[in-house]
C-alpha cells in the first residue's frame, strides 16, 4: 500500500496529545519530506530510521516518501517519533502487516542498529494510551514507568526488528504486567521522633500538614530549623493513585533521570540552593520545562536561609502559592504546569543569626536587622500562614536516649490524616485551600472569638489575607482535636503563629 497511518505522542507540558503520523509513497525520485511542525531533532530522524532500516535487513522503498505529522500546528519535539516513522514506512511499503496498526500506539527513539532508547515523558503518554483504549508499545527501558499506570496494555520492546515480528504475528512481543507494586507504595521517610525538643515548633508541623498550611521556621543556627522540615513529608497524608500519577508525570517530563518508580508514592522534596534563578524556581526555557515549584507539586518545597534568596526569585512564588499552578508562556511556546506545593522555609532570625539567643553573642542594629527582614517581602511574607521561632535547645536535652514519650511519624500521621479526612468530607479540600465563601461557613466565630480577633486585628495591624489564614489555621487546629467549632483556645495557638506580625525584636 501507498499510504499507512499511525499513533504516537507529542509532549505539551504534562500532556501527551494525540499526534497522528501519516507516511506515503509515491513515485519521483528518491527523497524523503517530513511536514507537520517537526523541531531539529524531529527532522533529523530521517537519518537515523534510514539508518535503522538499513541495518535491520530491510528495504528502504524507491521514489519519494512523504511524512506527516499531524495536527500541523502542533510542535513535536525529541526522537519519541523515530519508531512510529520507521513502521509507517514498513507498512507503506509492505514489509509489516499495517492491518494491524489501528490498535497500538507507537513512541520510542532508533539507534542506527535498530535498537529502541528511552525517551522522557513517558507517564502521561501512558495515561492517554490508556484512556483511548490502544495498547502503547514503547522502549524496554521505559516500561516500568509505564506500568504504573493501572489498567493499560504495554508491550516493551528492545528493537525495531522485535517490533515488527509482533505485527506481522511471527513472534508475539510479551505484555507486561502493569499496575502498581504494593512493595513499593510505603515510602521511607525520616523518623520525627529523631528530633530533640522543639515541642513547639513539631507542634506547628502538625497543624501544617493537616491543613496543608506554608510555615517559617525562624532560629539561630543548629537549632533543627532543616532536621523539622525533612521530616513534614512523613507527616503528610499517604498520596491517592491520582496524586502520585500527576507528580510523577511532572518528574517524567523534566528528567528521566529524576523519576524513579520505585518511589512514585513519596512525597516530592525540593530543597533549592539560594542562588537558584528565577527559570530554575518557577520554571521556562524556549521549550518550557518545570521548575522546582512544579517538582515539588503533591509535596514540599524547602527554602533554607530564606532571606538569601534574591527578592526578584522568591516573588515568582506569588501567585503559584495562591493558584496552584504556574503558566509558563514563550513566543512560540505556552505550558502549563501544575504547583500545588506546601511552602517551608526557614530563617535566622538576623545577619549573624544569634538575635534572643542565650549566649547574647548578637551584636546587630536595629537597622541590619531591618534591612535584612526586608529582603523578604511583605506580600510574600503575608502568604505564608505560620511563623514559628526555633530556640536553641539546652545541651541536657541533646544527649542521652530517646525519651519514651517521643512521638513518631506514624502516630502524628494518624493524626494529620483523620483530620484532612475531616476536611476532604466538609469541603473537598484542606483548609489552606478554602475561598472566602467556604471560611465564612466554616470557620465562624463565636461572641468571644470575634472580640479576640477585633484585639488581634487592632493590635497586630493584621492584613484581610492574614486575618484569614489565622482562621483557617485554627480551623485546622479544631479538626486535630474533632471539634465542630472554632473556640477561643484554637484562635488563641493559630493567632501566637503570626510571629513577624508582632514587628521588629529589639537588637
Amino acid at each position: 500500500m501507498a499510504l499507512c497511518i499511525l499513533y504516537s505522542r507529542a509532549r505539551v507540558g504534562i500532556h501527551a496529545p494525540a499526534v497522528t503520523v501519516e507516511v506515503h509513497l509515491s513515485g519521483g525520485l528518491p527523497s524523503l519530506s517530513m511536514v507537520g511542525l517537526p523541531e531539529l531533532a524531529v527532522k533529523e530522524s530521517k537519518d537515523r530510521v534510514r539508518g535503522a532500516l538499513l541495518n535491520g535487513r530491510f528495504r528502504f522503498p524507491d521514489g519519494h516518501v512523504t511524512i506527516n505529522l499531524a495536527p500541523a500546528d502542533l510542535p513535536k519535539e525529541g526522537g519519541r517519533f523515530d519508531l512510529p516513522i520507521a513502521l509507517g514506512i514498513l507498512g507503506a511499503s509492505g514489509q509489516v502487516a499495517a492491518k494491524a496498526l489501528d490498535r497500538y500506539e507507537f513512541i520510542g527513539e532508533l539507534a542506527l542498529s535498530g535498537a529502541l532508547r528511552p525517551v522522557n515523558g513517558v507517564l502521561p503518554v501512558a495515561v492517554a494510551a490508556r484512556d483511548a483504549g490502544r495498547e502503547l508499545i514503547l522502549p524496554r527501558e521505559n516500561a516500568a514507568e509505564a506500568g504504573l499506570v493501572s489498567g493499560l496494555s504495554l508491550r516493551p520492546a528492545g528493537h525495531l526488528m522485535e517490533v515488527c515480528e509482533h505485527l506481522n504475528g511471527t513472534s508475539l512481543l510479551s505484555a507486561f504486567v502493569s499496575g502498581n507494586d504494593p512493595i513499593l507504595d510505603d515510602p521511607d521517610y525520616p523518623e520525627l521522633a529523631e528530633v530533640r525538643g522543639q515541642e513547639h515548633a513539631k507542634r506547628a508541623l502538625e497543624i501544617a500538614a493537616a491543613g496543608a498550611h506554608s510555615l517559617l521556621l525562624i532560629g539561630p543556627p543548629g537549632t533543627g530549623k532543616s532536621m523539622l522540615a525533612n521530616r513534614l513529608p512523613g507527616l503528610l497524608p499517604p498520596m491517592t493513585e491520582a496524586e502520585a500519577l500527576e507528580a510523577a508525570a511532572i518528574r517524567s517530563v523534566s528528567d528521566r533521570d529524576l523519576f524513579d518508580p520505585t518511589r512514585w508514592r513519596e512525597r516530592p522534596f525540593r530543597s533549592p540552593h539560594h542562588t537558584a534563578s528565577g527559570v530554575a524556581l518557577v520554571g521556562g526555557g524556549s521549550n518550557p520545562r518545570p521548575g522546582e515549584i512544579s517538582l515539588a507539586h503533591q509535596g514540599v518545597l524547602f527554602l533554607d536561609e530564606l532571606p538569601e534568596y534574591d527578592r526578584k526569585v522568591l516573588e515568582v512564588l506569588r501567585e503559584p502559592l495562591e493558584s496552584g499552578y504556574i503558566d509558563i508562556s514563550r513566543a512560540a511556546r505556552q505550558a502549563r504546569f501544575p504547583a500545588r506545593f506546601q511552602l517551608l522555609a526557614a530563617m535566622n532570625p538576623c545577619p549573624c543569626g544569634y538575635l534572643g539567643d542565650s549566649s547574647g553573642r548578637c551584636r546587630c542594629t536595629i537597622e541590619q536587622i531591618g534591612r535584612y527582614r526586608g529582603r523578604i517581602s511583605g506580600p510574600l511574607l503575608d502568604r505564608i500562614d505560620m511563623h514559628v521561632e526555633v530556640p536553641r535547645l539546652d545541651v541536657s536535652r541533646l544527649g542521652g536516649p530517646r525519651p519514651e514519650n517521643a512521638e513518631t511519624t506514624a502516630l502524628v500521621r494518624a493524626r494529620v490524616a483523620a483530620a484532612r479526612a475531616i476536611q476532604q468530607t466538609r469541603a473537598g479540600k484542606p483548609n489552606n485551600a478554602l475561598g472566602p465563601s467556604e471560611i465564612d461557613r466554616d470557620c465562624a466565630l463565636d461572641d468571644a472569638g470575634r472580640r479576640l480577633m477585633e484585639q488581634a486585628l487592632t493590635r497586630l495591624a493584621l492584613s484581610a489575607r492574614a486575618y484569614h489564614r489565622i482562621l483557617k489555621v485554627a480551623r485546622t487546629i479544631a479538626d486535630l482535636q474533632q471539634a465542630n467549632a472554632i473556640d477561643s483556645t484554637h484562635l488563641s495557638e493559630a493567632i501566637g503563629y503570626r510571629r513577624l506580625d508582632r514587628g521588629q525584636p529589639h537588637a
